[in-house]
């Protein structure tokens, strides 16, 4: 850094230590409230847990994260006065004292202010950023250690600043307008932390506590409880997504089935919207705002039109971003149910017509079953339907999609498993006192009989785990794809003196008496993932309460499948070794995940450039290798190449395996400050947890229509089309003893 820069820095820093900021006091009734939710939380909550010292350093060292998570704006000397609390925070919490949280977020408030208000000094002064020096900067806060001295911090913001401005460059913005539109994100930031009330600052220190019992454990303040009843009411109108804060960005956590940015198709989870706009109004920067501020500009009335700006991917190595306009509408919650339609496998000279049922949640209108409307929505009437056409149909075997699927009602989850295995027990749930409940069970004669293949991904949670793990259990059905979420357990909401706590009672277990917390459903026979399993899952969620098993309960397995497994799996492997959009797929999702291996990024803009370069580069050979392997015509060019998918999204794979959802992934709303939803959804009670769900229909398509989904399946899902081929082997073998043929190749695979 220069010398010039280094006092410049300085006398900043000076003059704006001088500001006097009215500290965020805490309020009289927060004391007892304080009690009220510690109290819950030591008797409900299904993890008991001491209330130690251990606990207190613990809650410390949440609460900082919680507070700056990029170490970005505390000095390690704050951290060191923080201390005196390590061992005290349990005992003050006995009381109901919470003024350590106000403390410690004062603190975070003034130096963040008084940095904002340096960055924009800088900005608006002669200085000149070199974008020619190779100097690196390490975003991620765990990489790093806390800085000792202010000039170390000025030093660090100013390669976060360049760093920015290196992306806006790179995105075609001019140096001037980028200086300015990061002036603009920075007052922003500041207005928004200027907003901050005691509300706010009692709700993250609440949650602070709350998420040590585990990750599905939360405050909602009057605030975001209000905002909760608002997505209940079913009277909102928007896109249809689900947000949350991660760190100074607005992420996409969840498109939500059949709402408008779904059906539009460009939103995807772990976007990033950097800014907002009416129609063809400017855009408003959103970095560094309120959740609430952010889904209040994207929520508007039915027919209107938002545009966002996005950073693709939720990358913050992004250096390119991109406009959508999205048309507002009430979230049609019929489009979101149960879908079927048919493709046609050709294996080894045979044609086979496979039924395909895509359930992209576990449903049910409560509302409409408690008046005995007998034409109520759930998932499993509507997939009895489903069932019904396709067997009409004559289809010769049957796969249920369950990719994606974040769960929902534990009875509608019970109820889909009796089409499918009779009688017998579902699941076992078992409470805090360590009692067990086996009630959830099939009672009737199964629906459907013939060949069932059941795919899975990371975002399958909650009752799709339930679900997927009874018919595997059960022998029922062939289990393929990525190893599920590993939600495990369920959420009750109970009301407090001021605003609701939502804590975990209960714990779900398989009739094999293994839990699905934590593990989630192992496949039968395995994809790769387009999630990262190091970052997507209940696993991954700090706190998570762990696997473990109980007692099996008596049931009867079927013949069933197990007995095929081994050879299906080895006929698979062989397959996707020569399938180019099997292939395809998995190269590129390999190609994304080494992509961001690095720690730090580069600030210098030529190497930046040339990293954007190499990056299409490589895909683009990508592609051509594919159409090679299928004997179609190779691009000439990057050009041609683009331009011929500049309307797609052909390379999907790109921002999900680069996925960084955390928390639930989709597995529930949220009503509180780190996750909100945009547009109408219904949070109901089940005994599973809060799930989105209500007033569902049936769309069932045509032949013609589901037909003409097959054209292009090996291309746009080539793990689907893998499934019908495994599907397709386990007809034929299920039909007729295994070849020898086939049991050689198996062992050769094997080995």
């Amino acid at each position: 850094m220069s010398r010039a820069l280094l006092a410049f820095l300085l006398t900043i820093s000076v003059s704006l230590s001088a500001v006097a900021i009215a500290p965020i006091e805490k309020q009289t009734e927060q004391t007892a409230l304080f009690r009220e939710i510690l109290d819950r939380l030591a008797t409900r909550h299904y993890r008991g847990q001491d209330i130690n010292d251990d606990l207190s350093q613990r809650y410390l060292s949440t609460y900082i994260e919680m507070l700056d998570p990029l170490k970005s704006y505390f000095l390690q000397s704050d951290i060191e006065e923080f201390n005196q609390w390590s061992t005290k925070l349990d005992d003050l919490a006995r009381r109901g004292d919470v003024a350590p949280g106000f403390v410690m977020f004062n603190r975070l408030r003034d130096r963040l202010l008084e940095q904002l208000q340096a960055n924009i000094a800088l900005l608006e002064s002669d200085y000149e950023f070199d974008y020619s020096v190779d100097e690196t900067l390490v975003l991620d806060g765990e990489e790093r250690q806390w800085m000792l001295t202010e000039s170390e911090q000025r030093d660090y913001w100013r390669k976060r600043i360049k760093d920015s401005m290196i992306r806006l460059l790179l995105n075609d913005k001019e140096p001037v307008k980028a200086r300015e539109l990061l002036v603009k994100r920075f007052s922003n930031q500041i207005t928004q932390m200027e907003q901050r009330d005691s509300q706010d600052v009692f709700q993250l220190y609440a949650n602070a506590l709350a998420s040590l019992y585990d990750p599905h454990t939360s405050y909602f303040s009057p605030r975001t409880t209000e905002n909760f009843q608002i997505n209940m009411s079913l009277s909102l109108e928007g896109i249809g997504a689900e947000l949350r804060t991660e760190e100074e960005y607005t992420k996409v956590a969840r498109v939500i089935p059949g709402g408008p940015a779904d059906l539009q198709g460009i939103l995807k989870a772990s976007d990033k919207i950097i800014a907002v706009a009416q129609g063809d109004e400017e855009l408003v920067d959103v970095i560094g705002w309120r959740i609430d501020d952010v889904v209040e500009l994207i929520r508007g009335a039915k027919d209107s039109t938002v545009r966002l700006e996005l950073i693709e991917g939720g990358s913050d190595s992004a250096d390119s971003t991109k406009v959508i306009a999205i048309v507002r509408d009430k979230v049609k919650l019929e489009e979101k149910s149960a879908q079927s339609k048919i493709i046609n496998i050709n294996q080894n000279g045979t044609d086979l017509k496979l039924g395909v049922i895509d359930i992209p949640a576990f449903y049910m209108d409560f509302e409409a079953y408690r008046k005995r409307d007998p034409e109520y929505k759930s998932t499993t009437r509507d997939v009895y339907k489903l069932l019904s056409e396709l067997r009409e149909e004559q289809v010769d075997g049957i796969v249920l999609d369950l990719r994606n699927n974040g769960g929902g009602s534990l009875h509608e989850a019970t109820m889909l498993t009796d089409l499918f295995i009779g009688t017998g027990p579902v699941v076992q749930i078992r409470n805090a006192y360590q009692q067990v409940s086996r009630d959830q069970r099939a009672m009737m004669r199964a629906a459907y009989n013939g060949p069932l293949l059941v795919m899975i991904n990371r975002l399958s949670a909650s009752a799709s785990e339930i679900f997927a793990g009874a018919l595997q259990d059960y022998g029922r059905a062939v289990v393929v794809g990525s190893q599920s979420f590993g939600k495990g357990t369920v959420q009750d909401v109970t009301g407090l003196s001021s605003g609701q706590l939502k804590l975990t009672v209960s714990k779900f277990y398989r009739v094999s008496g293994d839990s699905t917390q934590h593990r989630g459903v192992v496949p039968d026979i395995e994809f790769p993932s387009l999630y990262d399993k190091q970052e997507v899952g209940e696993s991954q969620q700090d706190n998570a309460l762990p696997w473990d098993n109980i007692h099996s309960v008596p049931f009867k397995p079927l013949a069933g499948v197990k007995q095929f497994v081994p050879l299906l799996d080895a006929e698979h492997k062989l397959r996707i070794s020569q399938d180019p959009d099997f292939l395809h797929l998995v190269n590129t999702l390999e190609l994304s995940n080494s992509w961001d291996a690095d720690k730090a990024v580069s600030l210098n803009i030529e190497k930046r450039r040339a990293r954007i370069s190499d990056w299409d580069t490589q895909r683009f050979l990508l592609e051509n290798k594919r159409r090679k392997l299928k004997g179609l015509e190779l691009y000439a060019d990057q050009k041609a190449w683009k331009n011929d998918n500049k309307d797609s999204d052909d390379d999907a794979t790109d921002a999900e395996s680069d996925n960084k959802t955390s928390d639930d992934a989709g597995t529930e709303s949220e009503a509180q400050d780190h996750a909100k939803t945009d547009t109408a959804v219904a949070p109901t009670r089940s005994n599973d947890s809060l799930v989105t769900e209500s007033k569902q229909g049936t769309k069932t398509e045509g032949d013609e229509e589901g037909l003409a989904d097959d054209e292009n399946i090996a291309e746009t899902d080539p793990m689907l089309q893998e499934a019908g081929y495994i599907l397709a082997d386990q007809i034929r073998l299920q039909a007729k003893p295994a070849s020898k043929q086939m049991i050689v190749r198996a062992e050769k695979v094997e080995k």
